[in-house]
Order: structure tokens, then C-alpha cells, then sequence
């Protein structure tokens, strides 16, 4: 009991110590350069990630650069990877979208004492990243699965997806199915690839629908297909015939249709933080020698719904991409 007394008196002797010297975190160090290697440059989603990344450097004297792919290649991405390590990057962080093609590279990265972390898409098990900061993909589409057979008790729902296998989406159609199934209702699902761009994501929505009239729920598991789903949903009015749909993020349109009632729900996986955390995250890798090592950190699961989309659509802040601007208190403008 003494030595823990003892430990006690330690901390406040150290506390004031620090106080009555004027000691600051962080104390000087080099400006170490962390590099982010994405999988979809352009998308809008990334924008409030970026802004994470440079408040996290701006407060802690460092710098974070994004580099990658515009359209998922996986050999961009490998390729901007390793010439991260080629110029001596302090530290990467990397969409693993792929469940093994990452894998040599990460190796290679931390061989050369460059530390890996992955974000918003983990790949797969054998990858040795040093930790993953992002949603728990799998858990996210099992609560969406979930809200799905609440939603919708019987007949056909379609779930579009981007880009198959990816890791960042993949893990989400197979919670939804796997919850759908598990809630036992006569709910049959199709599952439909909708690609990258935007416009394509509709017009393969708009198709399916019109050869599907008796469809009782559109839902997609990325950005630009939830788009589409709420561009459809108006167009058609299909939202006061009993369709039900939802998705992911937090587009304008996807906002403006939840308010409208064309959309039941999106979901918000705060992608603020997943540009924020890792700066931090390898930043303390550095600055504590290896000793502080980098967390696995779940960026958490939000519902947007009619009830609360009001404060998303008129509130503009980095915190969700809709201003670049920094302001605090944050309120609405």
C-alpha cells in the first residue's frame, strides 16, 4: 500500500514539476512526413479524412501527404507504396482494400523501419500492419442487416456495391446478409455491382430498377451507390410506395434525401478520424521510440436519420467535409 502512496506522491511531485518549468507537449523534434496511401482519391468522402490528417500535422509539427489510386488499383496503390518507402517516408498509412496484395509491401515497409497502419480497409489477417483504424466494416453491415429486416419484413431488397471483394465493402454485404438471414423473415436479397463513377452507380440502380418494379428496399454499402439509390428513389417517388432504402455517408444529396424522405437512413463512419487518428497514432510511434506502439481503433457506427439529419445539413465544418474552414465553437452557419 506504501508503494502505491509513494507512486501517488511521484505524480504529483512530477505534475508540478512540469507546471512550475513551463514543459509543453510535443518538445522539439524532427518534422517526420507521413504518407497516405488511399484507394479513391476523388471521392468526396476522403475530403473531411484529409483535413483530419492536416490538423493532426499542424498541431504536432509534422507533415501528411496523400498518394494512391483514383479507381481502386491495387497496383497504383502497391506502387505509390513502395515509393514511399524509396523516399524515406516516416510512416504510412494505407487503405489495405485487397486481402493479400499489400502484404510483401508492408513487409518491405517495416524491414526499412517505416511503420504501417492501415485505415478505412483492413485486407486480411496475414497482413501485418501495425494496427487498423477505421469502422469494424463486418460489425457495421450486420447493424445495417439488422435495420434492413426492420425496415422491410418480406419480398425482394437489393444491395449495391461498388466494387466487389473490396475490403472496405465486402465485410459490409456480408454482415447485412448474414443479419437478414439471421432475423428469419421471408427477405430475398440480390446483391449488384454498381463500379466507381457516380453516374455509372445510377444508371446501373435506375436499370435495376426498372426491371424490378416489385423491389421493396434499395440499399448500398458505399458512397456513390447511395447516391444513386436516392437520386432513384426521388425520381420515381418510390418512398410513398413502401420502398425502403439506406446507405452509407454523408454526400449533400444523400443528406438532402434523407430530409426529403427518400432515404430512411445513411451511415456515418466518421471519416474525419480516419485521417486524424493515424497522424497520431504514428506520430507517438516516432516520437516515443517504438514504445508507445499504434492501437487498433474502431471510428464507430452513427445512424442518420430524419430525426437528426438537420444538425449534418446545416452545420459546416472540416468535421464532415462541408467547409474548410476552422471554427469553434462549431455551430450552425
Amino acid at each position: 500500500m506504501s508503494e502505491l502512496f509513494d507512486r501517488a506522491g511521484m505524480l504529483r511531485a512530477a505534475a508540478g514539476v512540469a507546471i512550475a518549468g513551463g514543459m509543453r507537449f510535443p518538445v522539439s523534434h524532427p518534422r517526420w512526413r507521413f504518407v497516405f496511401v488511399n484507394h479513391a482519391l476523388t471521392n468526396p468522402f476522403f475530403v473531411p479524412a484529409r483535413y483530419g490528417s492536416e490538423d493532426a500535422g499542424r498541431l504536432l509539427g509534422v507533415s501528411a501527404t496523400w498518394t494512391g489510386s483514383r479507381s481502386s488499383d491495387v497496383g497504383e496503390m502497391v506502387k505509390a507504396m513502395k515509393h514511399a518507402i524509396d523516399t524515406r517516408a516516416d510512416g504510412i498509412a494505407v487503405s489495405i482494400v485487397d486481402e493479400s496484395a499489400f502484404n510483401a509491401t508492408t513487409e518491405l515497409a517495416l524491414e526499412h523501419n517505416v511503420p504501417v497502419v492501415a485505415y478505412n480497409a483492413d485486407g486480411g489477417k496475414a497482413n501485418n500492419r501495425l494496427a487498423y483504424i477505421g469502422q469494424d466494416n463486418y460489425q457495421s453491415g450486420l447493424e445495417m442487416g439488422a435495420r434492413i429486416a426492420n425496415l422491410v419484413p418480406e419480398g425482394l431488397v437489393c444491395i449495391f456495391i461498388a466494387t466487389p471483394n473490396q475490403q472496405n465493402i465486402q465485410p459490409r454485404v456480408d454482415g447485412a446478409l448474414d443479419a437478414i438471414r439471421d432475423s428469419g423473415k421471408p427477405v430475398h436479397v440480390q446483391v449488384v455491382a454498381t463500379g466507381v463513377d457516380v453516374g455509372t452507380e445510377h444508371k446501373k440502380i435506375e436499370a435495376f430498377y426498372r426491371s424490378h418494379r416489385h423491389v421493396r428496399g434499395l440499399f448500398a454499402v458505399d458512397a456513390g451507390s447511395t447516391q444513386g439509390i436516392a437520386d432513384v428513389m426521388g425520381a420515381h417517388g418510390l418512398h410513398k410506395d413502401g420502398v425502403r432504402a439506406g446507405g452509407y455517408d454523408l454526400l449533400p444529396a444523400t443528406l438532402r434525401a434523407i430530409q426529403d424522405s427518400h432515404l430512411d437512413f445513411t451511415i456515418d463512419q466518421q471519416p474525419y478520424l480516419q485521417g486524424f487518428l493515424p497522424v497520431l497514432q504514428l506520430f507517438l510511434h516516432r516520437y516515443s521510440g517504438g514504445l508507445v506502439a499504434p492501437a487498433d481503433t474502431n471510428t464507430g457506427l452513427n445512424f442518420v436519420t430524419r430525426e437528426n439529419v438537420a444538425r449534418y445539413l446545416t452545420t459546416r465544418s472540416r468535421y464532415e467535409g462541408s467547409s474548410n474552414r476552422e471554427a469553434f465553437p462549431v455551430s450552425p452557419r
